[in-house]
């Protein structure tokens, strides 16, 4: 049982606005492996770039579907774990709230969480390379990679890969809202990949409190105000229920 400070518990019941960026661990907690992680049997033998680059698509787009489409399965059949359900619990109780992750499976949005800002995209989507426009289902044949119904060109995943930018729209809104909220919370990110990791920075020096949880200490834990270890689908329903009840 996690004992969380009294001047944490009474921020949280007054504060208006608060934003938690969710990474990688919030995932795990539901059996999805990290992007590394993932490739193992078939997809042992390839370098991340290899799959996740655009250099990679041009060079071989069948290799790169294939392995996208089997990432979407997983995602697909993966659920969210308490910590998802604890952030929508949070948003249903703070009048602003904003949800920053830097995960592509689609989760939280599976869980229920209404304002959310996916800096990496979103596995389950897919779009056209060309011209962009999202397809909701697509024709598939062996040995192509599907087209898109308007333009004719390759579809791809919804998702950033090495290389590419962060869509302009989520991150200035992420930007946004990380220097405007009473409260940051970072949880289950290692606070190394930027540009999300300045985010909490850029809370802090706007005078946010920043709470971390983690499985471990991270290179964010000395400059935050509250840091909690261990799993965030134990801590986060916790301390919904400290606040709240």
């Amino acid at each position: 049982m996690t004992n969380f400070p009294p001047d944490l518990i009474q921020l949280l019941t007054k504060a208006t606005h608060v934003v938690a960026l969710t990474g990688a661990g919030v995932s795990q907690e539901s059996g999805l492996r990290t992007f590394r992680d993932a490739q193992s049997g078939l997809w042992a033998q390839y370098r991340p770039e290899d799959l996740a680059t655009p250099r990679a698509f041009a060079r071989d787009p069948k290799l790169v579907w294939n392995w996208y489409a089997h990432r979407r399965k997983v995602a697909k059949s993966s659920h969210p774990n308490a910590g998802h359900y604890a952030l929508v619990e949070m948003e249903r109780n703070i009048p602003e709230f904003t949800l920053i992750t830097q995960n592509v499976d689609g989760l939280h949005h599976v869980a229920g969480s209404k304002h959310i800002l996916e800096l990496h995209g979103n596995i389950l989507n897919v779009r056209c390379s060309q011209c962009g426009t999202f397809a909701d289902d697509w024709h598939e044949e062996a040995g192509n990679v599907p087209r898109c119904a308007k333009c004719n060109g390759l579809l791809r995943p919804d998702v950033v890969w090495f290389e590419e930018s962060l869509p302009r729209e989520q991150l200035e809104a992420a930007v946004q809202a990380a220097c405007t909220c009473q409260v940051f919370f970072s949880i289950g990110t290692s606070g190394l990949v930027q540009p999300a990791a300045s985010l909490a920075h850029a809370a802090r020096t706007e005078g946010a409190v920043v709470v971390e949880v983690n499985a471990e200490p991270t290179p964010l834990t000395p400059r935050v105000d509250f840091a909690f270890h261990g799993k965030s689908g134990e801590i986060l329903p916790e301390l919904v229920k400290a606040v709240w009840g």
